[in-house]
């Protein structure tokens, strides 16, 4: 699926996901698809758990995954108040006037007929056991960027997660979330969460046998559907890379045109790229 990133919840209810604003790309959307569908198709069982869903872009293609018996849950403010004023700033710069638990139950019933379980409440107070330990198969963490918050909750995941269960872990490595990174590699480090794939925008590991979970992601051959599949090693543990490969859709450049870009000095080539990008303004015009 393409993702439009947007600000604005849409006044309509939405036709497909590609309508709820977000920032759920193609690597995580198939990442966590094939992740839910493999624990499906190998019968596991286990509840969902989202820690900040936004407007429901990933709740959605959480939902698709849920079987008869399970429970999926999702926490966020929405509109409330944050609990201290370091949340609130950071809610008052990037969610305040879009992000209403209206706007998500809308998106929500759009694909699916009954809504997750809603806790509308800080993150925080699901360390208070409502959450049984080991109930959950895979935990979406994508709340607080604040260091304090993030490692709360990826303690909450911890424990929320039964054997080989995932974690995917937003923003770890955006430059404007340096908390998150923090928290994310303290967990590494410090708390046994052993990493299995990481993507531009998510890390995902398991307190379990990553081995096990490995072996689903490469039970898949990402490479011929267009994906970068890279191996990396962490700490002496293996892991992977995955993103998705749009080289295959940009236009090549002409033979004059890289020759350029290559020979000429940078403040050059600034410029030849605003001309292109001015000329093709005035074709579309």
């Amino acid at each position: 699926m393409s993702v439009t990133d947007t600000s604005a919840a849409p006044a309509a209810t939405p036709a497909t996901p590609d309508d709820v604003p977000g920032w759920f790309f193609r690597a995580d959307q198939e990442a966590f698809a094939h992740l839910l569908g493999s624990q499906n198709a190998a019968g596991v069982d286990g509840d969902l758990l989202e820690l900040g869903t936004y407007l429901g872009r990933s709740a959605i293609l959480l939902g698709d995954h849920l079987r008869p018996g399970q429970t999926f849950t999702v926490c966020d403010l929405f509109d409330l108040d944050a609990p201290d004023d370091s949340n609130s700033a950071e809610m008052s710069m990037s969610y305040r006037e879009t992000l209403t638990r209206r706007a998500f139950e809308r998106n929500y019933l759009a694909f699916h007929p009954e809504l997750p379980v809603v806790v509308q409440a800080p993150t925080s107070v699901l360390a208070d056991g409502r959450i049984p330990a080991g109930s959950c198969r895979f935990v979406h963490v994508d709340a607080s960027h604040l260091y304090e918050h993030v490692i709360g909750d990826i303690k909450v995941a911890r424990d929320a997660l039964a054997g080989d269960g995932v974690v995917a872990l937003d923003d770890y490595r955006a430059p404007h979330t340096p908390g998150v990174a923090a928290a994310v590699w303290e967990a590494v480090f410090t708390l046994g969460l052993r990493p299995v794939l990481l993507t531009p925008e998510k890390f995902y590991g398991t307190w379990g046998d990553p081995e096990a979970v490995r072996e689903q992601l490469l039970a898949r051959d990402w490479r011929a559907e267009g994906f970068r599949l890279d191996d990396e090693t962490i700490a002496g543990q293996p892991c992977h890379r995955l993103a998705w490969d749009d080289s295959a859709t940009r236009p090549a450049r002409s033979l004059p045109r890289r020759i350029a870009l290559a020979v000429l000095p940078p403040i050059a080539t600034r410029g030849v790229r605003s001309a292109l990008r001015a000329a093709r303004s005035r074709r579309a015009a």
